[in-house]
């Protein structure tokens, strides 16, 4: 019984270490930048906005699609923060990507052909959302 106990307790510790791993080797510790965050070089920034020191949230746009990449700033990237983005088209529900992430949130995308978009994102308590904008 003895035996039993202890494997128990070492899978669940194992578990949960996998799990904690697995939380936080989100994507955003997958790519270099925001371009490469989206999905490679045919993305281009169209807009962006700081959130102080802290962060900066990109708008990019690759022809087809609109992404969504707010980006932690050094010192700050690596330290794990809450971190937001979001992108919606007009008459479309938002696509949102928040967490405690260590380098970045998102990316978030939209089509929205002919329609205006809004798109933001936070670091900690900072944010920004834009107005319906970048109408197309």
């Amino acid at each position: 019984m003895g035996v039993f106990k202890r494997s128990a307790t070492l899978a669940l510790g194992v578990a949960a270490t996998l799990a904690a791993s697995v939380a936080f080797s989100s994507p955003a510790m997958a790519a270099s930048s925001p371009i490469e965050a989206c999905g490679g070089g045919s993305y281009h920034v169209i807009d962006s906005k700081a959130l102080g020191s802290y962060a900066t949230i990109y708008l990019l746009y690759n022809g087809s699609y609109n992404c969504v990449v707010t980006w932690k700033k050094s010192p700050y990237a690596g330290n794990t923060t809450w971190v937001r983005a979001v992108v919606q088209a007009y008459g479309s529900p938002g696509v949102v990507d928040a967490d405690y992430y260590r380098y970045y949130a998102g990316p978030v995308k939209v089509r929205a052909p002919g329609k205006c978009i809004m798109w933001g994102g936070s670091y900690g308590s900072l944010w920004y959302e834009s107005p319906w904008e970048h109408c197309g």
